[in-house]
């Protein structure tokens, strides 16, 4: 039950706490990459490649060697204590409660879920206070589009975008890898998130470097995008929408999304919120025309909001599906 618990603790520091303000490992390791990209960058997909598994396998590797190390603590206990103290051995009590620990601290390193949540309602109270400028100065913060060119709707449905698809990203795909690969698992996810976040673009210095960094993140989301999905379909009735409605627009409209994942997520949210997400999108980089997802309106500040609630709402249910999930695997 060690994982189980230390997700779970993971879970609830990141509700409590949210992401550290300064020193926050992951900006660290993102440091450390852009660092390392001056040595690999070359406009190939080999070099890509090579920098995606340097890093990837550096931050599979600390997990690894972080939960030997207490392994080890715990059985040179096992094996010392009695011996020292002359007492009751209790090695295996401090290997677990050194696992609970180790994993509550690396996922909620990895978890972005509060922050997420925080950040959207912060962009709802901005644009219902009608501050445009200062809700723009906010979008960043949630995703690459260019807030210069979008009014009040497009910046609610720019920030509901995001919640969709980050709700996945930046929660259930964290807890779904460390459910199955403990430590290793949260590490190395939020290595491959992290570097498609940096060279997985389509433009003109990273069409090749960044497609290894691009198809991995593809491929490691590939399961936590149709869980996201199930989770968010079965609690639309929290926002007021129905799971029917949620489904048909994930079966009908998903695969329009030229992300096999984020489409998922999208269209699941769109059809449990009862809106229409999709259309023309502007990046600083051009304008694409995306498909539609889902029916009814285009979001406004309201949705928005419920958007915010459904994510927490579906952030909870994948902890603990996540905790009982490692707790079965452990087991056996």
């Amino acid at each position: 039950m060690a994982s189980a618990a230390g997700i779970l603790l993971g879970f609830a520091m990141d509700r409590v706490l949210g992401d550290p303000r300064r020193g926050h490992p992951v900006a660290g390791f993102g440091t450390a990459a852009m660092r390392l990209e001056t040595v690999t960058y070359r406009d190939s997909r080999a070099a890509g490649l090579v920098h995606e598994v340097v890093l990837v396998g550096a931050a599979a590797g600390l997990g690894i060697g972080l939960r030997r190390m207490n392994a080890v603590r715990g059985i040179r206990r096992h094996h010392l204590g009695p011996a020292r103290a002359g007492s009751a051995n209790h090695g295996p009590t401090i290997r677990t409660l050194g696992e609970i620990l180790l994993t509550a601290a690396a996922t909620w390193t990895v978890l972005g879920g509060t922050t997420l949540a925080k950040t959207g309602r912060a962009m709802a109270d901005r644009l219902e206070a009608g501050d445009v400028d200062a809700a723009r100065a906010l979008l960043p913060s949630l995703c690459g589009r260019d807030p210069e060119a979008l009014d009040a709707d497009g910046l609610a449905r720019a920030a509901l975008e995001s919640i969709a698809e980050n709700t996945s990203d930046a929660t259930v795909a964290p807890l779904f890898w460390g459910a199955i690969a403990g430590v290793p698992g949260l590490l190395a996810y939020r290595a491959i998130n992290t570097l498609d976040a940096m060279v997985g673009y389509r433009n003109e210095r990273y069409e090749r470097f960044g497609w290894a960094a691009a198809r991995t993140d593809d491929v490691a989301n590939l399961g936590p995008a149709r869980v996201s999905g199930i989770i968010t379909a079965a609690l639309a009735p929290v926002v007021g929408g129905r799971p029917a409605d949620a489904w048909r627009a994930w079966r009908r409209d998903a695969r329009k999304h030229p992300s096999p994942n984020a489409g998922v997520a999208e269209a699941s949210m769109a059809g449990a919120l009862g809106v229409t997400l999709g259309g023309k999108t502007e990046y600083r980089h051009g304008v694409e025309m995306r498909p539609t997802l889902g029916d009814g309106p285009v979001p406004r500040i309201h949705d928005l909001r419920r958007a915010v609630r459904l994510s927490e709402a579906v952030q909870v249910a994948a902890a603990l599906a996540a905790a009982a999930t490692a707790a079965f695997l452990r087991r056996r």
